[in-house]
C-alpha cells in the first residue's frame, strides 16, 4: 500500500511545473494512507509547502476512498477547485470527479429572479431598488416601478436597482454556475440579498417552479456524483445537523486549516438572530396576506427585539430573564405563532388544500400558482426557522452561552456551546460509520484534539515539519522603535512603517490586519504615500483579486482575517507580508469569558495563547511558497520581542533569522528584486 501511494505520489508531483522533492509531503502522505486503511483519525501538522492537498489527495483516491475536503476558508476552497484539484486530474492518470459545494446563499436564485423580473411583490417590498429622488411611491404599479409581468427597464431604477439588474443578467446567463465567486465585480450583501436565498428561507427543489434548473441543486447533484468534493466546514458542519445541507456518504473527511475547526464548530452548531430577520419575514409574508396585520406585528418585533437586546451589547444575556423583558419576549413568540396561522390559512385554496398541492387564491402577490406557491413555501420555510431560532435562545442550558454582539446593523444575540467538544463527538466521532476524520493544518494548536472532542486511542498525531530552509529564505522583522498597539500613537507610526516597508520592497506586499477598521483606515493612508497600486480586500471576489494580485508584481494588497490562510501567491509578486498586531482574541468576548472562567487560572495559557500563535504563523505562512520564494515577514506589534509570553509565539512560526533593524530588512528586500521591474500604480 505504502509503495502504491509512494509511485502515485511521484507520479502526481513530477508533473508539476515547480516540482520538487519535498520529504515532508511523502511522511504526510504515508500517515494518511495508513489512517484511512486502519480506520483511526489522524491529526498531522504539516508546515507551509508541504504540499498538503496533494498529501492527502492522493493517497484517498490511490485507496479509492471517497472524500469530502472541508476547508476553513472560501480562499482555499477555490484555490482547491480552481488549481489543486484541476492539475491532479491531469498529472494523476487516474480519472476522478470532483466537485465544490457551497451553502445555498452562495448561489443565485433563478426563482427570485424570474419574480423580480415580473415585477411581482419583491419588488414592491425594495423601495430602495429605485430613484427615491421623485418621492414618489415605489409600489407596483408606482411610478419608476416596473408592472407586473412587464419587462424590467432601467427608468427608475436606482443604484441598488441597476446592480441587482446586473446581477440578474449574469444569473440568467447559461454559461454560468450561479456562484458568487464567479462573478468579475463585487456586489453588496443587499444587491446580493435581492438574488439569493439562504437555507433558512428555500422551499427546497420539489415545492419550487425553478427547481428543475436551481443552481445549488445542481451543485448539490454534481457533488452526490463526484469521487472529490470540496466544501468549506461551516457547510460540513452544518450537514451534521440539517437535513437542509446534508452530503451524500463518504469515507474520508479532510480538516484543511483545521485549526479553525473548533472556532466554526461553534458558530455553525450556535444561533445568529438580529431584529433584521422578523423584519424581512414580517415583509416576506404581508405580501402573501389580504389582511397584513399579523406581518406588521412580527416587523414591529425588529425594534422590540433590538431594544431588549441591545440592552445587552457586549455582555451575556442574563438569566433568569427579568419580567419586564420577559413579556415581550413572550409577546414576540405570540405574534410569531398567529403570523404562522395566518400564513397557513392564506396558503389554503377554497378546496382546503394548501398551496403546494392546489390552487391559490388570488393574493396580493399575483403571478401564477407556481410562483404565489414558491412564495407560501418560503415564507413558512423562513417563518419556521425564526421560531425555532428563537426559541433555542430563550431555552439556553447550562452548556451554552447566550450573548449579544454590536454590529453595524444592529444587535446580534448569539447562542453557541460552551464544550463545542463534546458537541462533536456527538454528532460525529462517536458514530459507528463515522468517516475517517485527517486534520491538517501548518500549526496545530495545544490539545487540540481534546478541544474538538476526539477521545485518546482514536487518532495519532504527527508533525512532517517543512521543506524549506526558512533561516536563508525568510527574515522576521519587529520594529522596536514603535509604540505598544493600545497606545495612540501607534496608528500613525505604524502607518509609518507600512511606507518605509512597501518602499524597500518596491511594492509586492500583503498586508494583513486584523480589523476592517485597521485595513481602511492603513490603506487610504498608505496608498497616497506610495507609488505602488494598492488593493483591498473591499475591491474584487476573493479568487479575483488575489489572481490580479499576483499578475502585477508591485502591488500591494490590503487583507483582513480571511487572507491570513488559504492565500498561495509564490514567486516575486509577494515579498513582504506585514501584520498589524498579534490577533489575539477579544477580551470582552462572552464566550470566551465564559470558556477562561471554565478554564481558570490559567485561561491565557490554554485558550488565548494557543489562538494566536496559530494565527499569527497562518499570517507568516503567507511568504514562503517555494524553494525559491525569498522574503519578509513585518510583525507590527512590539509584544512579539518585548512581552513574557513570546517565544511561545515565536516557536509557532517558522525558523526565520530575526532582526530589529530596518536597514537589515532593506538589504534583505534589495537581494530579492528582479533587475527590470514592472511600473508601479496603473493609470487612472
Amino acid at each position: 500500500m505504502i509503495d502504491a501511494v509512494a509511485a502515485a505520489l511521484g507520479k502526481a508531483t513530477g508533473a508539476l511545473r515547480d516540482a520538487e522533492d519535498r520529504p515532508s509531503q511523502r511522511d504526510m502522505a504515508e500517515a494518511v494512507a495508513e489512517a484511512i486503511s486502519e480506520r483511526h483519525h489522524l491529526i498531522v501538522q504539516a508546515g507551509t509547502g508541504t504540499g498538503k492537498s496533494l498529501a492527502y489527495m492522493v493517497p484517498a483516491l490511490a485507496l479509492g476512498a471517497r472524500v469530502v475536503v472541508s476547508t476553513a476558508t472560501k480562499a482555499l476552497q477555490d484555490q482547491l477547485a480552481t488549481r489543486d484539484l484541476p492539475a491532479l486530474v491531469e498529472s494523476l492518470g487516474v480519472p476522478f470527479e470532483f466537485a465544490v459545494l457551497k451553502g445555498r446563499s452562495n448561489y443565485a436564485c433563478r426563482q427570485r429572479v424570474r419574480e423580480l423580473r415580473s415585477g411581482g411583490d419583491q419588488l414592491s417590498l425594495e423601495p430602495a431598488l429605485f430613484d427615491a429622488g421623485t418621492g414618489a411611491p415605489t409600489g407596483a404599479g408606482a411610478p419608476g416601478a416596473p408592472a407586473a409581468g412587464s419587462a424590467w427597464s432601467d427608468a427608475g431604477l436606482g443604484a441598488l436597482g441597476r446592480e441587482v439588474k446586473r446581477l440578474a443578467a449574469w444569473a440568467e446567463n447559461a454559461a454560468t454556475s450561479g456562484d458568487r465567486a464567479e462573478l468579475d465585480f463585487e456586489p453588496s450583501d443587499l444587491a446580493w440579498a435581492q438574488v439569493s436565498v439562504t437555507y433558512r428561507d428555500c422551499p427546497g427543489a420539489g415545492r419550487c417552479p425553478s427547481g428543475a434548473d436551481c443552481f445549488a441543486e445542481r451543485a448539490r447533484e454534481a457533488a452526490s456524483l463526484a469521487d472529490v468534493v470540496v466544501v468549506n466546514t461551516h457547510l460540513y458542519v452544518t450537514s451534521l445537523v440539517s437535513e437542509g445541507e446534508l452530503l451524500s456518504d463518504h469515507d474520508v473527511v479532510v480538516f484543511d486549516e483545521a485549526h479553525e475547526l473548533e472556532d466554526i464548530a461553534t458558530a455553525s452548531l450556535g444561533v445568529e438572530l438580529g431584529g433584521g430577520r422578523f423584519a424581512s419575514v414580517g415583509r416576506m409574508c404581508r405580501a402573501l396576506l389580504d389582511d397584513p396585520a399579523a406581518a406588521l406585528a412580527v416587523e414591529e418585533c425588529a425594534g422590540i427585539f433590538a431594544d431588549v437586546t441591545g440592552a445587552w451589547s457586549g455582555q451575556a444575556i442574563p438569566r433568569p430573564l427579568e419580567a419586564g423583558v420577559a413579556d415581550r419576549m413572550t409577546m414576540i413568540r405570540e405574534r410569531l405563532a398567529h403570523l404562522g396561522a395566518e400564513l397557513r390559512r392564506a396558503s389554503r385554496s377554497p378546496s382546503g388544500e394548501t398551496a403546494g398541492g392546489g390552487a391559490l387564491p388570488q393574493t396580493a402577490s399575483g403571478g401564477s400558482p407556481a410562483a404565489s406557491s414558491a412564495r407560501f413555501s418560503r415564507a413558512e420555510q423562513a417563518l419556521g426557522h425564526l421560531q425555532s431560532d428563537f426559541e433555542a435562545l430563550l431555552g439556553a442550558s447550562v452548556d451554552d452561552v447566550a450573548w449579544v454582539e454590536d454590529t453595524p446593523h444592529g444587535p446580534l444575540a448569539r447562542l453557541a456551546p460552551l464544550d463545542v467538544g463534546a458537541r462533536l463527538s456527538e454528532l460525529m466521532w462517536s458514530k459507528q460509520d463515522a468517516p475517517t476524520a485527517i486534520l491538517t493544518s501548518a500549526t496545530i494548536p495545544p490539545r487540540m484534539a481534546e478541544r474538538v472532542g476526539l477521545s485518546t486511542g482514536t487518532f495519532d498525531q504527527r508533525d512532517v515539519g517543512s521543506p524549506f530552509a526558512y533561516d536563508e529564505q525568510a527574515l522576521l522583522y519587529c520594529p522596536l522603535h514603535l509604540p505598544d498597539p493600545r497606545d495612540p500613537a501607534f496608528e500613525g507610526a505604524m502607518h509609518d512603517e507600512l511606507v518605509a516597508l512597501i518602499e524597500a520592497a518596491r511594492g509586492r506586499t500583503l498586508a494583513l490586519f486584523t480589523s476592517w477598521r485597521a485595513m481602511r483606515l492603513a490603506a487610504t493612508e498608505v496608498s497616497r504615500r506610495v507609488e505602488w497600486e494598492v488593493l483591498t480586500q473591499s475591491d474584487l471576489p476573493k479568487p479575483a483579486l488575489v489572481a490580479r494580485f499576483a499578475s502585477r508584481e508591485t502591488s500591494c494588497l490590503f487583507a483582513t482575517m480571511g487572507f491570513w490562510q488559504g492565500v498561495d501567491v509564490p514567486g516575486s509578486s509577494l515579498s513582504l507580508v506585514t501584520i498589524d498586531r498579534i490577533p489575539f482574541s477579544r477580551p470582552d468576548d462572552p464566550l470566551l469569558l465564559a470558556r477562561r472562567a471554565k478554564a481558570g487560572k490559567g485561561a491565557f495559557e490554554l485558550i488565548d495563547l494557543p489562538r494566536a500563535a496559530a494565527m499569527l504563523a497562518q499570517g507568516t505562512g503567507r511568504l514562503i511558497r517555494s524553494r525559491s520564494d525569498r522574503g519578509v515577514v513585518a510583525v507590527l506589534d512590539t509584544r512579539l520581542a518585548r512581552a513574557r509570553y513570546r517565544w511561545a509565539l515565536i516557536g509557532a512560526l517558522p525558523p526565520m533569522r530575526r532582526t530589529r533593524h530596518l536597514r537589515e530588512v532593506e538589504a534583505f528586500l534589495a537581494g530579492t528584486r528582479n533587475v527590470a521591474e514592472p511600473a508601479g500604480k496603473p493609470a487612472q
